[in-house]
């Protein structure tokens, strides 16, 4: 099996990444236009259910097999590993058969009661087969992790977002005649198709590479398994902690948001708008560039197990460090172009230029949000996935009480869900670097920092400049477009210039390589 390196395996993610983000991106502009805000509404709204059921079932172990698989791969033991993946398959099959029975039946109960609208019934039930496919997906994604093999992972994302692509327009368009809840169903079901369709490739390929029988001697293996599952748990516990944390936030806003904007004075539907507009419009163009971020993420757990097995310190601050830089490199020039032109962005890719506010207001601070995934990436592999979960649960706890102080109030609505938004990714990805600080004696790049913050004044400031001057297309997607290529350049030509991206990176880059060959 192929084996790549920290910066090899990362930009293969991130060329998938980038691929799938924009397939992704495309799927939600063509499903936005075909259910509109409404619409979209009700798909948010199921949408966290999911989140937190796949959370729950998958218990933390993509990332606990991840390491554990690096460290029993770097001993030589196969019979580890395969014991490894039989204990967390028995545990994701069992708990993804009880929550998908569980979240079938409770449905109603949810759609009635806590969304405060019946419509987001039909997306819920329509969701439900998912949990069994995305438990086994996640297994073998952190299998494959553990062997620092990125490419069937990123081959599978990229299929499942083609198969979902090719399915959701017909099966939106199938629906609506029927009403906007059962368009949303729709969009759920080409959710599933594409998850299986990954699934498939995936499993063809771990019986491609696999050393091992897999089915031989299963009870045997589970039996033996005990050791293996504390090995496991030690930090699938607290890594499922930081993401149940996070999936009852995301399960939970849309609740409290309704709950909120109605003491408000906003109605039902006024309210679904109003949250499928800032989640369903605002939010996906705000993690456009998180597809490197997570690629960087994936790659360090098992290059800083390796490195903190070997007591190799130097070189995990040095890549801790790589990840920070890198990620507010890939964050710096769109949050520049969303700060410029935020009502002109929203009108080219939804056709509506409301929101325009949020998307300004909200873009500089998720900065911080791009270096949040690797942090915690980070503390995970450096066995301080318990810090990184009261970390995640402070910031919830904060977020929650300012979103219901601040939207329950008439004069804030909307934009309190928006502040509190911000606020939790701000505090969050402080004490994660508070903690790695204080941990592992990482040192803060104050100069890096600075440095970053020069490029993106300097960046914004001609930006503005070009703007001004009214010589360019009076065609808002002209101007973007024009205006955007040349903070393009100079964007680049700054990162190099002061050093926070280096030419040794920029030759891994695949296209690269294919230019010079030509």
């Amino acid at each position: 099996m192929s084996k790549q390196t920290f910066l090899h395996g990362a930009l293969i993610l991130v060329a998938a990444g980038l691929v799938t983000r924009l397939l992704g991106f495309i799927n939600r502009i063509v499903v936005a236009r075909i259910m509109g805000e409404e619409g979209m509404g009700l798909y948010m709204m199921a949408l966290p259910t999911l989140i937190l059921v796949s959370t729950i079932t998958q218990f933390g172990l993509p990332v606990a097999i991840s390491k554990r698989v690096s460290e029993a791969e770097a001993l030589g033991d196969e019979k580890q590993i395969k014991r490894i993946l039989i204990v967390s398959l028995t545990i994701t099959g069992s708990l993804s058969i009880i929550f998908t029975a569980g979240l079938f039946l409770f449905a109603p109960v949810l759609a009635q009661y806590l969304f405060t609208d019946v419509r987001a019934l039909a997306p819920l039930l329509a969701v439900t087969p998912i949990i069994p496919i995305t438990a086994v997906s996640a297994v073998l994604r952190g299998y494959f992790q553990g062997r620092q093999n990125m490419k069937p992972q990123a081959i599978s994302q990229v299929i499942e977002q083609v198969v979902r692509i090719a399915t959701v327009a017909f099966l939106t368009n199938l629906f609506m005649p029927y009403g906007v809840q059962y368009a949303a169903a729709g969009a759920m079901i080409a959710v599933i198709i594409g998850e299986f369709v990954s699934l498939l490739y995936m499993s063809k390929q771990f019986s491609l590479h696999k050393t091992f029988k897999l089915r031989k001697a299963w009870r045997k293996q589970i039996k033996q398994g005990k050791a293996t599952l504390r090995q496991l748990m030690t930090i699938a516990l607290p890594t499922s902690g930081s993401r149940l944390i996070g999936s009852l936030t995301y399960f939970f806003e849309p609740i409290l948001v309704a709950q909120s904007l109605a003491i408000a004075g906003f109605t039902a539907i006024e309210t679904t708008k109003l949250y499928g507009g800032l989640t369903g419009y605002i939010l996906p163009l705000l993690f456009l560039p998180t597809f490197l971020t997570h690629a960087l993420a994936v790659s360090l757990v098992p290059s800083i197990s390796e490195s903190a097995a070997k007591h190799q310190y130097e070189s995990i601050h040095y890549r801790i460090l790589q990840a920070i830089r890198l990620s507010l490199a890939s964050g710096g020039l769109i949050t520049v172009i969303y700060f410029l032109f935020p009502a002109a962005t929203l009108a080219i890719v939804y056709g509506t230029d409301q929101g325009g506010f949020l998307l300004q207001f909200m873009a500089p601070f998720f900065l911080l949000h791009y270096i949040q995934t690797p942090l915690q990436a980070s503390l995970q592999a450096l066995d301080l996935a318990k810090a990184a979960m009261w970390n995640t649960l402070i910031g919830a706890v904060v977020k929650f009480i300012i979103l219901v102080a601040l939207s329950s109030r008439p004069e804030f609505g909307i934009n309190g869900v928006a502040i509190a938004m911000v606020t939790g990714v701000v505090i969050v990805t402080l004490l994660h670097l508070a903690v790695l600080v204080k941990s592992t004696g990482f040192v803060f790049p104050i100069f890096m920092t600075v440095k970053f913050f020069c490029i993106l004044a300097v960046t914004t400031s001609f930006g503005m400049f070009i703007h001004e001057q009214n010589f360019m297309s009076s065609d808002a997607l002209i101007e973007i477009l024009l205006v955007g290529g040349i903070l393009t350049i100079l964007y680049l030509l700054l990162l190099f210039k002061f050093k926070l991206l280096t030419k040794e990176e920029w030759n891994l880059i695949p296209w690269n390589k294919i230019m010079k060959k030509r």
